[in-house]
Parts: structure tokens; sequence; C-alpha cells
């Protein structure tokens, strides 16, 4: 796989141009280094050549004390840069990890469907995690060292231009074939960063299904999973370093060969009287001074061949693109709002989830909407929020097409809750309001009473600031229902979608969110996506669906009067919608 130099430098610009003061204090601590590790060797020539050339020990104490103090600065510099290396590399990154998550936030929901959490936590965090040490260490390392080799080189010119001639041409020659050889281990470091993506999918799915997995004794299949996962990742993570060695092997090829030149370049002018003693120690200094640069060069380039991985994978991520498009302008107004399906065919890849859905519901109406599993009811729900596309047909709020509506404002005026409510580690406040400030504490305490949740307010240790994950914010399943309830209230949307929010709940829970369900539908349109036939009876109309097609629809009252609806057997047999016959 080629990465070229110049999409290094362009993700490095963009995201270090904002960073730029540091960035050139940076450069300025470069500097300075390279400066102190050109002056060190020649301190230590001017040593050797005075002690050969004299026997004052005065100038031998002062290059000494010199010595020392270059020595120390050096190293005080040295750390300083390290340090602000550091701070640019993981500023810039954790940017490029809030751009990452902000884009796959807007992606489509079947995007998500085809990747698991733990593999997306990896593509954000691992692939940048490797960029970051690139990020923080590049500069340093590797345009830092190029500069002390381009510094050596204009020394040694000084001294004879015949050495800096050879090394230069050696330096050139070696550089080319360390650039060439860079691309080796890419493909392998890419392949064990997928691998590691998959394990931590894997990992975050049976984390996420305990109880289900202990239950079933199934944890023996997933030990020999996770095993299978981690031995793909160990594979692929030694293919990388297996290639990565070539690099160090060339390395030392090429310090032994600079060595033997500066030692035959060395001799032979000080055989002449070219050179003294001191400055052939002052060649071997700055030949070591060339291919320690070369060294860390080797060592840089291994991580910019994780580091490639890692960006190709993020110019993966960043290639994916959403099919729903936030290009509306549209509003819709405030209050209840009608629905209209007009001729909806929906597919996730090939197959036909919903076929030729066409209907209407009026404003303040409710619909009960009936099927069995998979017919296809929360797929309706989730076209009205936009979060898959429809693949023919329209859906319409009061007669605009959803897809002219700006998202924001379409996701505003339609509320859901579900069976799982979600909670976040955060305040009450902030679980119920999402974040917006906005919203005033009085409104939050007045919907909290009024849905029943007074008493249970109550009760927290820190009133809106309790975090809902700390000693005494615990929630019971109801008390989480009547908060996502909270949260539509606050909301104030002109459509609520209810998908069987009270299932799971105890009889005497299920009275409060009953009381919850009326006040939240008064004056709204309604959808009740219900598996149980109870939670229906406040339907203007009933939908029933199977297989993706509409087996009845008409009002509550004339399929409760016919009978020989879907709707009356299920009835009179007061069997769960589950159950319900299709194609009848």
């Amino acid at each position: 796989m080629e990465l070229p130099i110049r999409r290094y430098g362009d993700l490095m610009f963009e995201y270090l141009h904002p960073l730029r003061r540091k960035v050139y204090l940076l450069a300025g601590l470069i500097f300075v280094t390279l400066a102190l590790q050109l002056v060190n060797p020649q301190i230590i020539r001017g040593f050797i050549d005075t002690a050969v050339s004299t026997t004052n020990s005065q100038p031998l104490i002062w290059a000494g004390v010199l010595f020392l103090l270059t020595s120390l600065l050096l190293q005080l510099v040295g750390v300083a840069a390290t340090y602000v290396g550091e701070d640019v590399g993981w500023q810039s990154t954790n940017q490029l990890r809030a751009d990452l998550a902000r884009h796959c936030l807007h992606l489509d929901m079947g995007f998500h469907n085809e990747h698991t959490p733990g593999e997306m936590i990896e593509r954000i965090d691992g692939d940048v995690a490797n960029i970051a040490i690139f990020f923080a260490q590049f500069i340093i390392r590797i345009v830092g060292n190029l500069l002390l080799i381009v510094g050596v080189l204009i020394v040694l010119l000084w001294e004879d231009w015949r050495i800096s001639l050879a090394l230069g041409i050696f330096t050139a020659v070696s550089l080319f074939g360390l650039s060439k050889l860079r691309q080796i281990a890419v493909p392998a470091w890419k392949a064990a960063r997928e691998a590691n993506a998959d394990l931590m999918g894997f990992i975050e799915e049976q984390l996420g299904g305990t109880e289900d997995i202990r239950a079933s004794g199934a944890v023996p299949y997933v030990m020999r999973r996770l095993a299978i996962f981690s031995r793909a990742r160990m594979h692929r993570e030694i293919e990388g370093a297996d290639k990565s060695i070539i690099i160090i092997l060339s390395w030392i090829a090429l310090f032994t060969i600079g060595q033997l030149i500066s030692m035959l370049l060395g001799y032979s002018l000080y055989r002449s009287g070219t050179l003294t003693i001191g400055s052939v120690y002052l060649i071997f200094s700055y030949t070591a001074a060339i291919f320690q640069p070369l060294r860390e060069i080797s060592n840089q380039i291994e991580n910019m061949q994780q580091a490639a991985a890692g960006i190709d994978r993020v110019e993966q991520l960043y290639r994916e693109t959403s099919r729903i498009k936030d290009e509306g302008e549209g509003k819709l107004p405030d209050g209840p709002l009608g629905i209209t399906f007009a001729h909806v065919n929906f597919a996730y890849h090939d197959d036909l989830i919903l076929r030729d859905v066409s209907f209407q519901l009026e404003p303040s109406e409710v619909l009960g909407l009936l099927g069995r599993t998979g017919s296809g009811k929360t797929t309706l729900t989730r076209l009205l929020f936009r979060l898959y596309e429809v693949t023919d047909g329209e859906v319409c709020l009061n007669a605009h097409n959803i897809q002219a509506l700006p998202l924001s404002h379409l996701r505003q005026k339609v509320g859901m809750v579900t069976q799982e409510v979600q909670l976040f580690r955060a305040s009450v406040r902030n679980n119920l309001t999402f974040f917006n400030p906005a919203i005033p504490d009085a409104r939050i305490l007045a919907v909290l009473e009024d849905l029943g949740l007074g008493e249970w307010f109550a009760g927290l240790p820190d009133g809106l600031d309790t975090e809902l994950a700390s000693e005494g914010a615990s929630l019971s399943a109801g008390e989480a229902q009547l908060l996502a309830f909270t949260r539509v209230f606050l909301q104030d949307p002109g459509l609520v979608i209810l998908d069987e929010a009270s299932s799971r709940l105890d009889p005497a829970t299920e009275q409060l969110i009953e009381r919850a369900v009326d006040k939240l539908l008064h004056n709204r349109t309604g959808i009740i996506v219900a598996h149980r036939l109870t939670t229906v009876h406040r339907a203007d109309k009933i939908m029933v669906l199977g297989n993706g097609r509409i087996i009845e629809h008409d009002t509550y009252d004339n399929l409760a009067n016919n009978p020989d609806s879907h709707f009356v057997e299920l009835l009179r047999t007061g069997l769960e919608v589950d159950g319900l016959p299709v194609g009848e």
C-alpha cells in the first residue's frame, strides 16, 4: 500500500496549524538542540589538540567545564522539546478524535448496524493513538535529525571537503534506501489494526450480553472465540514486527559501512598531515552524530508505518458518507403534526422490509401500530426520524417532505420513548435536557412532579445535580421510563412515538406510565408500537403490518366492530401481537 508523504503532511498541517505557536516553540528548541550537538564535539576536539600541544592545564579545565555545561543544557533543552512535542501531539490528535467521533455520529444507522461499538472505539481511539505518537515525535526525531545531519555535513565541509562529500553521498544513499523500505510493513500493520478492532468489537459485544451468556452456558464458546480473535491479532502484530526488522538490519549495515568510510578517510588525512588528532576525533564524533539520527529515523519509520496504517483507516472512515443528506431548509409549525406515507418502500440491503406502505394520520390522532416481530413496525417509526432513508416513495409531516427539513429541526419535532432507556453518566439535569442549558430548572421540576416522580426526586442527595451513576440515584425500570417521558415533555414535540414503553413494567408502575402516556399524547399526534393489545385502547386508528405490508388500517371502532378483522380476532383471543397471523 503506497501512502505518499503528501498525505502525512496534509493531515499534520490540518491539525497542527491551530497549535502553530507551540510548533514554533518546538522548532526553536530543536534548533538549540542541534546547535549544542554540533558545539560539543568542537569542544572535545579543542581539548584533545590542546592536551597534545601544551602542558598548561588551565585551558583543559575550562574546556571540561564548558563541555559539562553544554551537555547539561543539551539535556534540559531535550526534555523541554520532548514535553512540548508530546503536548502538541496529544492536543492535535485529541481534536482528530473529536472530529472522527462527530463524523461517525452523523453517519446513518446503516453504517452503525454494520460496525460494533467496540470496533468504532478502536477506530477512533486505537488508530489515532498511533497517529499521536507520530505527531508527537515526527518533528523532533525526523525533521530535527535531518537538520542535524545537514549541520554536521556543513561543519565537516569547513574541515575538509572530501570528508563532507563522501559522508554526504553516503547519507543521501542511506536515506533514499530507508525511505524505500518504509512501506514494507504498512500492510501488515494495517491488518494488525483491523484485527485489534475485531477483537475489541467482539469483547464489547460479549460483555454487553454477559447475563445471557452465563445463563445459557455459553462461556466456553465465548472463550474459544476470544482465543481465535486474540491469536489472529497476535499473528498480525508479529508479521508487522518481522517486516519492521528489515529496517533495523538495514541501519546496522549502514552504520558499519559509515564507520569504515570515516576510519579510512581519517587515517589517510592524518597520515598526510592534513588533520590533527583532534580533528580525526571530530570526524569520528560527527560520523556517529550522523548515524545516530539515521538510527532515530529508522525507528521513526517503524512508527511511521504504524501511523500510515492508522492514517489510511482514518481516511477510510472519513470517506464513509451518510445516505441521509441534511440539506433541507423547511420548518414545521408548533402543535400536532399530520403524517403521510406515500407508496413507501424500504430495504436495509436487498430485501424489502416495507412494501408500498401508504397511509395518512391527521394531526392529534393516535395510531396503534401492530404486527408480529419483523413485520416492519420499528422500521416505519425510524423512517420518521430519518435514521434511515426511504428506498422509494415519500414521508411527509404536515405536507412537508421530511427530506426537505433540517435534521435537527425534524428530530426536535418528533419524540420517542422505547423499552430501552439510555441513561448517561451525568447529572439528572443533563440526562433530562440532553445537555441543553436553555431549559430552566423550574420547568424540569414541574414536569417531574406532574409525572409522579416528585417522591423519587425528593430522595436525591444533590437534586438535579445528582449523578445518575452515583449511590442514591439508582433507578427502577419504571422510574427510568418516566424519566424518558420527562425528556419528551421537555422537548415538546408535535409527534410522539411510543415503542411499547410499558411492556416490561409491573402493574402498579404501569398505571403511572399509562397516566403519563395520556398526558403526553394530549394535543399531540401519536404512534403507539404495541406488542400487547392493552396499550392501544386509546388509539384512534389501528394499523396491522405483516411482511412489510399493511394488512389492516382503519379506525379503532370500525375494526373492533368488524367480526372478520384481524384486530377482532386478537381482541377475542387476547393473544400477544407477536402471535399475529400474517397474510390472510
